[in-house]
């Protein structure tokens, strides 16, 4: 059932957003150099290896690729154009094919590089028996996560050493509990502003 909804839904997903698609893609060329779709290898069910599909919100300069994570409004990497559709998570729609294909799920953990996956081998082995989604309850509540990271004094261990923890709990609770109704709960809470401090443990 649950590959059924995905299915249909990120199918007619796609039709409603065609023309939002259309408009960010030619935005974010005409914005910067670079191509318009930023690819990158996520860890997905099974613990196999896809690719994630998302507008690119960052410049198509090499800043090392060392750096795991976006501190919020002060990271030189993100452009003029990214800052709006990752504000707004649109960024995120191109993952509808993602869901199409199959590699991943409306509602579930959402997908993380290996480097991130492999610091938490045990807590995070329950989390890869499900499809990695665009949306969960942590992605909700830690929907200001950028502004989180660019307020803490060392961002890099604020997000290994407290929120990555508190997410795979999140996350973990989520795999236990999963069901048809608790994904539409998240999808409603997703569009509609869940309280996102709630259930904080930070």
């Amino acid at each position: 059932m649950k590959r059924l909804f995905d299915i249909i839904a990120s199918a007619l997903g796609l039709i409603i957003v065609s023309p939002l698609l259309l408009i960010v893609a030619l935005w974010v060329k005409i914005d910067s150099k670079g191509p318009v779709i930023f690819k990158q290898k996520r860890v997905g069910r099974y613990n196999q290896d896809f690719l994630l599909y998302k507008f690119r919100s960052m410049t198509n300069q090499n800043w090392g690729g060392e750096q795991l994570i976006t501190i919020g409004n002060h990271d030189p990497r993100v452009t003029k154009v990214g800052y709006f559709i990752r504000k707004y998570k649109i960024d995120e729609l191109p993952q509808l094919f993602n869901v199409l294909k199959g590699d991943m799920s409306i509602v579930g953990p959402r997908p993380l590089v290996r480097q991130q996956v492999e610091l938490y081998p045990e807590l995070y082995a329950k989390l890869l028996t499900v499809r990695p989604g665009i949306t969960c309850e942590a992605s909700i509540i830690y929907s200001d996560e950028d502004e989180l990271l660019a307020k803490a004094d060392d961002p890099e261990k604020y997000f290994a050493e407290v929120l990555m923890p508190e997410k795979i709990r999140l996350n973990t609770h989520y795999v236990e509990n999963r069901s048809f109704w608790l994904d539409m709960k998240l999808i409603f809470h997703t569009f509609h502003s869940c309280p996102r401090k709630k259930h904080r443990k930070t």
